[in-house]
């Protein structure tokens, strides 16, 4: 994760988010598919949850990002804490890996 000293704040924006999903997606690897979707208690999220929510902040604030700042009218972020998908597969696509 070298990071070099430019004025190019997208391409260090780009190369960074690029560096720390993959880094989840490794984490996310070494996890059987009912530990993706287990909370360990009633105060926490799964990890299907979180990246459900991530990828809703993600889209949220990338899309558009040049000609518009941060949240989106059409992101209704509630929703992300809720109904995850129910598989692995369901869950790498919403993340965009759809190799999986």
């Amino acid at each position: 994760m070298a990071h070099k000293f430019s004025t190019s704040y997208v391409e260090d924006s780009v190369s960074l988010c690029r560096y720390y999903k993959n880094l989840s997606e490794r984490a996310m690897d070494q996890v059987s598919d009912e530990q993706l979707f287990t909370a360990l208690d009633e105060e926490m999220n799964s990890i299907a949850i979180i990246v459900k929510h991530m990828a809703g902040n993600m889209r949220s604030r990338w899309t558009d990002f040049l000609t518009s700042d941060g949240e989106k009218p059409d992101r209704n972020r509630d929703t992300e804490f809720v109904s995850p998908p129910t598989t692995r597969a369901e869950l790498m696509n919403l993340w965009g890996i759809h190799s999986r």
